[in-house]
């Protein structure tokens, strides 16, 4: 019998999309005749508790980044195990995920793969009241883990790090059942390609460094002063930057004049972002959980600008204590930062080394090794 393997998400922010999709790609690679459901659990609930829970977050991250760093924290701190907090939360989302709840009674499924600790917190719930045996897994999305991920009983957890495994442990998962797989990315990161042909594919500078500037897909955020920064830049370089599915940002720094010494690339939304990343030398982005993992994957050096407190505030302790990135506490001192870098071979090499010990390009793959390792014989 084929294998049934369900991927749950849900649409707070797009890494745990992004997560649950290179899971379902993986799982269709490795076992093309299984059947491979990837589901957002808020497609499955009405329009108010999707905006609620998704929306909110995002208008969090847009508007008061600090406000979501304190409820993070918040958030992470011990309960007892009957917390009233904890109580009314599952309340509410089993009121609202009714469908879901039918979704999961309707159909078999050999492993439950979860990206997001919504849909893992429900599957735990039901098994708790023997309403359901559904064996199911947690994928944790950044480099450290939370409160929120631990929903026992939960078959395993996989995460980005040791010390994200730990963590969880110090909240009760046994340690058998934690493994330290990686973030899952999507599987093109695990195909080598040849930096020189991705260079030349898109039309970039050899004779320089290139730097690429993410923006997020939707591109949000103080982009244009970042940029501004990077062609304040001493050094000639080999500017690219990615506005995603913002337009009128696009055009904008299309019409700006930049020193003549930089060459400089804008570019919209695209697929083909891992071969810019193959392409740089560095990339100034937010650090999330998702993006960081590609990037290492990559081979890049990150430089971090504006994490968002809470989870990418921590992703970005992990990366610069592992050696893997370095960081600009204000955009006035973003060019100063990578100019002292690019004039620095040596540190740029070790930089580079520590990328290379902790990418783990595979990550989807293992996941989806360790998860059917439950299901008996494939």
């Amino acid at each position: 019998m084929p294998k049934r393997i369900l991927v749950l998400s849900a649409s707070v922010g797009a890494g745990h999309l992004r997560a649950a999709e290179a899971v379902e790609l993986a799982a269709r690679q490795m076992l093309p005749d299984a059947v491979v459901k990837n589901v957002d659990v808020l497609d499955m609930t009405n329009s108010l508790f999707r905006r609620i829970y998704g929306k909110f977050y995002l208008d969090l991250v847009n508007k008061a980044p600090h406000a979501l760093g304190y409820f993070y924290d918040m958030l992470d701190q011990p309960t007892s195990p009957k917390h009233r907090t904890d109580r009314l939360r599952l309340y509410l989302e089993k009121l609202n995920l009714k469908p879901f709840l039918k979704f999961l009674q309707a159909e078999p499924w050999d492993i439950v793969i979860n990206t997001h600790f919504l849909p893992a917190e429900i599957i735990a719930s039901l098994r708790k009241k023997n309403e359901t045996t559904l064996p199911h897994v947690t994928v944790t999305t950044d480099f450290e883990t939370h409160r929120l991920w631990v929903n026992q009983p939960c078959d395993r957890y996989f995460t980005a790090a040791n010390e994200g495994a730990l963590y969880l442990q110090h909240w009760g998962v046994p340690a058998a059942d934690t493994f330290v797989t990686g973030i899952p990315i999507h599987p093109v990161f695990s195909e080598p390609k040849d930096r020189n042909t991705c260079i030349t594919k898109h039309g970039l500078a050899t004779d320089r460094p290139i730097v690429l500037q993410l923006s997020g897909g939707f591109g949000v955020g103080p982009i244009a002063k970042i940029f501004h920064s990077l062609c304040a830049l001493e050094r000639p370089i080999q500017l690219v930057t990615i506005t995603g599915r913002n337009e009128a940002l696009k055009e904008e720094l299309e019409k700006l004049a930049t020193p003549e010494r930089h060459r400089v690339k804008v570019m919209g939304f695209t697929k083909e972002i891992d071969e810019l990343m193959q392409a740089a030398d560095l990339v100034v982005t937010k650090p999330g959980g998702l993006t960081t993992s590609e990037v290492l994957a990559r081979g890049a050096i990150m430089v971090i600008v504006n994490p968002i407190p809470g989870q990418e505030s921590r992703n970005s302790d992990y990366l610069l204590e592992s050696g893997a990135a370095i960081k600009a506490n204000n955009i006035g001192t973003l060019g100063y930062k990578i100019d002292a870098l690019l004039k620095d071979s040596a540190r740029m090499e070790a930089i580079r080394a520590n990328v290379k010990r902790i990418a783990k390009p595979c990550a989807a793959f293992d996941v989806v090794t360790k998860a059917l390792e439950m299901c008996g014989p494939v």
